[in-house]
């Protein structure tokens, strides 16, 4: 039954009201008719009663409104506000059943000062929250993209920026250094993060983010934007200094001189956008070692030594290279280390000359002292590659006596003699190991050494819950501390060990094995 509107909302002017919300707050109109409904049903749940289930109904076409009370067939029935039995709901409609609704057309109602205010206060919130809904399902896909907008205000440094239909924030620490806006300045930035927040939905923008000079790279550049040409790798130093690696995916297109442009059109269009930071476009290549060489241009570099374990790679430059290589404040290192993912250290020639022979002395010093041989043979060994009595001792025989002037009569010697140094050594560390106490459940931990154990004993690590407790890197520190290598893979893998007896085998385990301990 359809019920006559109130006076207040005469029916074409409440569609017309819909139309124009919707167009301004760039919602659906159904929305907003939904939220008038609710404003309407609430007004009139206050007038009939709140705990009737009171619901009103917009016609999308007339404008109409119904305003109805909803029944639900129940047996038996537990509320008599909001059901109705099925008896008295049969001598009204014979075809009810349970479960089914009964309807009662209800009165138009004349909202009053205090209703009136209560449903715009609803339909007001209802718009707000579809608004913020639609802000959020809008950008929230966006996130990687650079956007334009004009700034609104500035509080406390961070920068309001107007999008059109909705509003971002770009934060003081995302500004480049000594960047400032003014309102009604037009600012272009990077959508890093969307949220969905109690105050609405939350869009961050960045103009130092890595990502925000690759794209700016992209809208300059059509090769990127066709895929022709890869970016690889971005660092930055916001506003002083850049560094992106490039490939191209066609062999007859050069990726750096298409980012650079003509006469460096376009590498100066991003310069321009970024406040005068300078940005080197290297090659990106596969070889990490080529890659690193590239990614320290414009500095030349002389040789490179990898730890491929480590991710560290040691590069050896010219004495007048040195402080191009490392760049001013360590800037250039700084973000080739960065572009790459490898830690850089940089040697000069004369460093890394001087560093070989020390390393020869050593190593000449502890083959001499351990086997007791002369320097002769001593530097014949480093010179071979030969670093610790233990590479002796485990080597194949034929290696030892493949080198030039050794017979394999002296190979066995050095060898057995090797053999004999690690047995005194690790007798002498098995005694020291006891002094400290160090218990012997410690010491039959896998990957657990003789000078390993006597290292541990003493920090004061002697029972196998003091190891379990130590972290990864804690472990290799001590290590270090006494002259031993322990890459943090092992140290993790040792403590691991350590702990497994704070872990006992679940009960199944022992039920499983227990009928086979019956049958032995």
């Amino acid at each position: 039954m359809a019920v006559q509107t109130s006076t207040a909302y005469p029916r074409l002017e409440l569609l017309q009201v819909a139309d124009t919300v919707a167009r301004d707050k760039g919602i659906d109109r159904d929305e907003v008719l939904q939220a008038m409904e609710q404003a309407i049903q609430k007004a009139g749940r206050s007038k009939f009663g709140q705990e009737y289930d009171i619901r009103a109904e917009i016609d999308r076409k007339s404008g109409e409104i119904r305003l109805m009370r909803f029944r639900e067939v129940a047996d038996p029935v537990v509320n008599e506000a909001t059901q109705i039995a099925l008896d008295a709901a049969k001598k009204i409609n014979p075809a009810a059943e349970v479960g089914d609704f009964l309807t009662d057309p209800l009165p138009p109602i004349d909202f009053g000062r205090i209703a009136a205010q209560t449903a715009k206060q609803v339909i007001v919130q209802k718009v707000r929250d579809a608004e913020r809904q639609r802000q959020y399902n809008e950008f929230k896909d966006r996130v990687g993209e650079i956007v334009n907008g004009l700034v609104k205000r500035v509080e406390f440094g961070n920068v309001i920026v107007d999008l059109g239909r909705a509003e971002a924030i770009l934060r003081r620490d995302e500004l480049l250094p000594r960047e400032s806006f003014r309102q009604g300045e037009r600012v272009r930035a990077y959508i890093y993060d969307v949220r969905q927040e109690v105050r609405g939905p939350q869009i961050f923008l960045s103009r130092t983010h890595p990502q925000f000079m690759a794209k700016l790279f992209a809208q300059e550049v059509p090769e990127i934007y066709d895929g022709i040409i890869e970016i690889r790798a971005v660092a930055r130093d916001p506003g002083s200094r850049a560094k992106i690696a490039v490939i191209s995916n066609d062999s007859g297109i050069d990726p750096v001189g298409a980012c650079v442009g003509m006469r460096g059109s376009r590498v100066q269009a991003v310069v321009a956008e970024l406040q005068g930071e300078k940005i080197d476009i290297i090659p990106w290549s596969q070889d990490p070692a080529t890659f690193v060489v590239n990614a320290l241009a414009p500095a030349e570099v002389a040789k490179v030594v990898m730890d491929e374990e480590q991710r560290r790679i040691e590069v050896v430059v010219p004495d007048d290279q040195l402080s191009l290589a490392i760049g001013r404040r360590g800037q250039n290192v700084r973000l080739a280390s960065q572009l790459t993912g490898w830690d850089i250290d940089i040697l000069t020639e004369a460093e890394e000359s001087e560093r070989r022979q020390e390393e020869f002395r050593t190593r000449s010093a502890l083959f001499i002292e351990a086997l007791d041989v002369d320097d002769v043979i001593a530097h014949l060994l480093v010179t071979e590659g030969f670093t610790s009595v233990e590479d002796i001792a485990y080597v194949p025989i034929n290696e030892l006596a493949g080198i030039e002037g050794f017979e394999e009569e002296v190979a066995k010697e050095l060898q057995q003699r090797a053999l004999n140094f690690i047995k005194q050594r690790d007798e002498k560390h098995e005694i020291r190991r006891k002094e400290l106490g160090v218990g012997d459940d410690v010491a039959q931990v896998e990957g657990m050494t003789p000078a390993l154990l006597v290292a541990v004993g003493e920090k004061g690590v002697k029972t196998l819950d003091d190891l379990a407790d130590l972290a990864g890197d804690e472990l290799v520190e001590v290590a270090q501390a006494g002259g031993i290598k322990l890459d943090a893979d092992d140290a993790n893998a040792i403590i691991m060990k350590a702990r497994a007896h704070w872990f006992p085998e679940p009960p199944a385990v022992e039920a499983a094995a227990e009928p086979a301990s019956k049958a032995d």
